[in-house]
C-alpha cells in the first residue's frame, strides 16, 4: 500500500470506544509532546530487537524432527505473504501514524496507537523471518499476489490473476488519498482516516485468509489467523465510528 491489539466487540450495543485514551502528560497523553527525536530512536532500536525476535523465530522453524521445510522457497506462500503483507502494513502503519500525531479525538488517538504499533510489530516478525530464510525483504519486481495466482475460489477478489501477480494489493490508499489524508484536519481527518483504514483492513483478508489456508509453516499461519482475528474487531469498531459520526465505509477497491 504489523501479534495483540485489542479487541473490539462487533455486537456492542453501547457508542462507548473500547480504547481508553491515554493518561495525561504520558508519552502517548494530550499532556504533551515528546522531542522530534525521540520517536526515530524508539522506532530504530524496537526495530532491531523485532529483527532479533524474527530471526529466532526463524531458528526455531525446522528444529530436528519437524517434518516444515526450514527455508521456504522463493515462490512460496510464506515468502509471498511475508513480502507483500510487510508492505501492506507499511501502509496503515504510515496512515495510522499521521493521524496519531494530528487527532484531537481521544478515541481516534488510541485507535490509530494501537494499529500503528501492532502493525508495527508484525512487520518486524515478518522481515525477521524473510531475513532467516535469505529471502528478498519486499516483491521482486513490484508486483503482488503471484503466490496467490493458483487460488481457484478468488480469494483474491479478481476475476483471474496473473502469474506474474498485480501492480496494486486490494485495500491499498492512492497518492491521492494519503495527500488528502495529509490536507485533512479536525472532523473530516477523523473521518477520513476511518474509511481509508476500514478499506486497508477489508482489501488485506483476502490475503490473510489465504495464508491461512495455504503457508506451509505453523507460525506464518498463526500470524496470518492473529491478524484476521484483530484487524475483523478492529473493522467492526471503525464502522461503528463512522456511523456515529454520518458517514459510510469506502467500497474496496
Amino acid at each position: 500500500m504489523m501479534d495483540g491489539v485489542s479487541t473490539v466487540s462487533a455486537s456492542r450495543e453501547d457508542t462507548s470506544p473500547p480504547h481508553e485514551p491515554p493518561a495525561s502528560g504520558g508519552p502517548g497523553g494530550r499532556g504533551g509532546r515528546e522531542p522530534g527525536w525521540v520517536r526515530p530512536f524508539v522506532i530504530v532500536i524496537a526495530a532491531v530487537a523485532l529483527l532479533l525476535i524474527g530471526a529466532t523465530g526463524g531458528l526455531l522453524i525446522g528444529l530436528p524432527g519437524s517434518s516444515t521445510p526450514a527455508t521456504p522457497a522463493a515462490d512460496s506462500v510464506d515468502v509471498g505473504f511475508a513480502q507483500d503483507m510487510s508492505v501492506h502494513h507499511n501502509q496503515a502503519v504510515q496512515m495510522a501514524s499521521w493521524e496519531r500525531d494530528h487527532t484531537t479525538d481521544p478515541a481516534l488517538h488510541q485507535l490509530a496507537f494501537d494499529i500503528e504499533s501492532t502493525q508495527g510489530q508484525q512487520i518486524g516478525r515478518m522481515q525477521g523471518w524473510l531475513a532467516m530464510w535469505g529471502a528478498a525483504t519486499s516483491p521482486v519486481g513490484g508486483r503482488y499476489m503471484a503466490w496467490m495466482a493458483d487460488d481457484p475460489a478468488g480469494h483474491a477478489g479478481m476475476s483471474s490473476m496473473s502469474s506474474t501477480g498485480v501492480a496494486q494489493m486490494p485495500g491499498m490508499a492512492s497518492e491521492e488519498d494519503l495527500r488528502a489524508l495529509r490536507a485533512a484536519t479536525g472532523p473530516q481527518l477523523d473521518v477520513l482516516f476511518l474509511q481509508l483504514m476500514l478499506r486497508h483492513h477489508e482489501g488485506g483478508t483476502s490475503m490473510l485468509q489465504y495464508a491461512v489456508d495455504h503457508a506451509t509453516v505453523p507460525e506464518v499461519r498463526n500470524l496470518a489467523a492473529q491478524m484476521l482475528t484483530s484487524q475483523g474487531s478492529e473493522a467492526q469498531y471503525m464502522k461503528q465510528l463512522l456511523a456515529q459520526r454520518g458517514a459510510s465505509p469506502l467500497p474496496v477497491n
